[in-house]
C-alpha cells in the first residue's frame, strides 16, 4: 500500500506540475516542466488489458515544415489490470518519417489512462503518399494513417494561412510559443504554452508583428484571429487588445483593418478585397498587464 500510495502521488504531481504552471503573470515566459505527461483515473473490469490510444484517426504530416512545429498527435495507454502495475506501449513508424518517442513507459493503477504528444517528421526527400504509426501492448495494436504531403496539396479548407511560413519580430529560444503555431489550424487556447501558440519575447515593447506568406498572389477579404483566451487565461486579461491588419500589396504593405478595445478570444476582421501575397499582424497592445502578444491562431480567407 506504501508503493501504490507514492506512486499515485508522483502521478499527481506530474499533472499538478504541468497544469499548475502559469506563464502569463511572469514578465518573461519559462519553459514548462520536461515530463508533459497527462494522467486520468477511470474504472476497469479487470481483464488485463493495455489499452494504446491515439488521439486522432488519422495524422498529416508536412513536408518542409518549420522544424518547431512538426505534426502532433495525442497518443496514450489506458489499464484494464486488477492491480497497479507499470504498463509500456511500444511505437513503430514507417520509414523514412521519424517520431519523437519509439516507446511509453508509466506506473498505471487499475483503469487509469496516461497520455502525451508524440511529434512525427518527415526528413526532406520523404516522398509524398500514405504511411503508418502503429501503437503496439500485448494486448493490441492500434495503426493511425500518417499522410504526408507538401503545402502546395494540402486541403486548406479555403483558409490561404493554413501551414504557410511565418515569420515574427521576436521568439522565444524554447519551442514552446514557435510562430509557426499561429497556422497549424488549432484554434484552442488549451495547449497554450506547450507548442500551440506564440508569444512574443519582448515584454512591453511594442508594436509586435507576425507575418504569413501566403504562396503566391490571393484574392483575400477576412482575416480572422483567434488570442488567448481560456478558462485560466481569459481574453479579457491576458488577449489582445488593439492591433492592424495590413496586407501585402504589390511589395507594399497596406492597413486593411484595425482592431482597438478588444477583450474576445475570436475576432473576423472583414474588409474590400484585395490581392495579397502575405498577411500581417501589427500588435499594439494587449489587456491585464500589457505585456506580451498572445496569438493562437491566424486564418485568412
Amino acid at each position: 500500500m506504501r508503493h501504490l500510495t507514492a506512486a499515485l502521488a508522483a502521478a499527481a504531481l506530474t499533472l499538478t506540475t504541468a497544469a499548475a504552471w502559469d506563464p502569463a503573470p511572469a514578465p518573461t515566459p519559462e519553459p514548462p516542466p520536461a515530463v508533459l505527461m497527462k494522467v486520468k483515473p477511470g474504472s476497469a473490469k479487470g481483464s488485463g488489458k493495455l489499452t494504446p490510444v491515439a488521439g486522432a484517426d488519422r495524422i498529416v504530416a508536412l513536408l518542409g515544415a518549420d522544424p518547431s512545429c512538426p505534426a502532433r498527435v495525442d497518443i496514450g495507454l489506458r489499464s484494464d489490470a486488477k492491480k497497479a502495475r507499470y504498463a509500456t506501449m511500444d511505437m513503430e513508424i514507417d520509414r523514412p518519417l521519424t517520431a519523437s518517442r519509439t516507446m511509453l513507459t508509466s506506473y498505471l493503477p487499475p483503469g487509469y489512462e496516461v497520455r502525451t504528444k508524440l511529434l512525427v517528421t518527415p526528413p526532406p526527400g520523404t516522398a509524398e503518399g500514405s504511411y503508418e504509426l502503429r501503437l503496439r501492448t500485448p494486448s493490441q495494436t492500434v495503426k493511425v494513417p500518417v499522410e504526408v504531403v507538401s503545402v502546395d496539396s494540402l486541403d486548406n479548407g479555403g483558409n490561404h494561412a493554413l501551414r504557410r511560413p511565418v515569420t515574427a519580430s521576436s521568439q522565444h529560444a524554447n519551442a514552446n510559443y514557435p510562430a509557426c503555431s499561429i497556422v497549424d489550424g488549432d484554434r484552442s487556447s488549451s495547449g497554450w504554452a506547450g507548442g500551440n501558440g506564440w508569444n512574443d519575447a519582448t515584454s512591453r515593447s511594442w508594436p509586435d508583428t507576425v507575418a504569413v506568406e501566403l504562396g503566391g498572389a490571393r484574392q483575400i477579404s477576412r482575416v480572422d484571429l483567434y488570442t488567448l483566451d481560456s478558462e485560466r487565461y481569459p481574453a479579457a486579461r491576458y488577449g489582445l487588445r488593439d492591433w492592424d491588419v495590413q496586407a501585402r500589396v504589390a511589395g507594399q504593405w497596406q492597413t486593411v483593418a484595425q482592431v482597438r478595445g478588444n477583450i474576445a478570444g475570436a475576432v473576423q476582421s472583414g474588409f474590400a478585397a484585395v490581392t495579397a501575397d502575405a498577411v500581417r499582424i501589427v500588435a499594439l497592445a494587449s489587456n491585464g498587464a500589457n505585456d506580451y502578444t498572445r496569438i493562437v491562431e491566424v486564418e485568412v480567407r
